[in-house]
């Protein structure tokens, strides 16, 4: 990763939670409980290496060749899709160190990259009540490391696929390595707290949350309960991003939405996004979807409904299509926004980054689907 990290924090309205480890203890409001984050390569500044471009997103450029250069002052982040570790991507936890394959190259680029994690990891617990279940071992974390990826969300509907203990020890050991989480913990003050860092002065902080139905009454963590960070507590999300907004310069929240297989967000959706922004938001990115879905400015928020799957089991889970949604600041703000394509190999399951042809067509697929979001092209003046 270009760029300096100055430490990681989580908070959370009225409670402040540890962000990793189901063990960790809470304080009241006002105390800080942190999670380091390494820093790695030289502090950017003017011709610093970028990732690789090649997407449009709105606000952003439109072209087939990498973005070699960032002017000084500017910090890019990096979003990715669903990653899990299964059936053809599970033989890529062999050599954690590149089982992301080239498409690191783009993550590590980045000043900040994170992705939603879509696996409990642990070889414990009981398969829960559902039709598909996925796990991993602790070297998927440090895959995750090795692939630039500075922190997951794990608000999502397979992260306690395996109950209580899967969760657990997912979080313990994503401490372990080092590997900051959030969207989930051992309770709902744990769960809702954002994740906080700070990179060359800038204050980000990263909400998961998940609006999938699939056990949520069970699923969503309370004050009693381990779970995941839920939109049915709407109040609590809310009050989240509100907490964050208190604390950091920008305020990304990662979602778990959708409909499975539709390229359009949902009533729901976009009533949740309506939510988040007014509450503070910048900066709104979705998974779940298996499908890219498109992005624009929902007023001043910044918001991509879908990157769909990333380092993925299954071909043609409704598309082998992906990317990663590159989003530079400039004084804290967005300035600029773009999907790098990519393409799921049909051998590995790796998101390889698309060329020719086909970032083409990927870039202008990304581009069309905004006509059914609602969003405009452009933040206003």
């Amino acid at each position: 990763m270009v760029g300096r990290r100055l430490g990681g924090l989580v908070l959370a309205a009225g409670l402040v939670a540890a962000a990793a480890g189901c063990g960790a203890g809470t304080m009241g409001a006002g105390g800080i409980a942190g999670t380091p984050v390494p820093a790695r390569g030289a502090p950017a500044g003017a011709g610093d290496t970028g990732g690789a471009g090649g997407g449009a997103g709105a606000g952003g450029r439109a072209g087939g060749g990498p973005s070699t250069s960032r002017a000084a002052g500017e910090i890019v982040l990096a979003f990715a899709g669903d990653v899990h570790f299964a059936e053809r991507t599970a033989g890529l936890l062999a050599e954690p160190g590149t089982a992301f394959g080239p498409i690191a190259e783009v993550l590590s680029a980045a000043d900040l990259a994170v992705a939603n994690l879509e696996t409990a990891v642990t070889i414990r617990g009981t398969e829960q009540p559902k039709k598909y279940h996925f796990r991993a071992p602790p070297a998927a974390y440090e895959a995750v490391k090795a692939a630039g990826v500075d922190a997951v969300s794990v608000a999502n509907n397979h992260t306690l696929d395996y109950g209580p203990v899967g969760l657990a020890d997912t979080l313990s050991h994503a401490a372990a390595a080092g590997v900051p989480t959030f969207g989930a913990g051992a309770g709902a003050g744990q769960a809702y707290a954002a994740w906080l860092t700070e990179v060359r002065g800038t204050r980000i902080a990263l909400v998961g949350i998940s609006q999938v139905h699939e056990l949520e009454t069970t699923w969503n963590a309370t004050d009693e309960r381990p779970g995941v960070a839920h939109a049915r507590d709407r109040a609590r999300a809310v009050a989240a991003v509100r907490a964050a907004r208190q604390r950091a310069d920008l305020v990304a929240v990662f979602m778990h939405w959708g409909k499975e297989g539709s390229q359009c967000p949902t009533a729901e959706m976009k009533s949740f996004a309506g939510a988040v922004a007014d509450a503070g938001a910048d900066l709104i990115v979705g998974t779940h979807a298996h499908l890219l879905l498109g992005d624009g400015w929902l007023g001043g928020t910044y918001v991509a409904y879908g990157l769909g799957n990333f380092l993925w089991w299954w071909n043609d889970a409704y598309s082998n299509d992906t990317g990663v949604l590159r989003v530079t600041l400039r004084g804290g703000k967005i300035a600029g926004t773009e999907l790098v394509p990519a393409y799921i190999s049909r051998e590995t399951g790796q998101p390889l980054p698309a060329t020719g042809a086909e970032a083409a067509r990927i870039t202008a697929k990304f581009a069309a689907l905004r006509a059914c979001t609602g969003l405009a092209a452009t933040a206003p003046p």
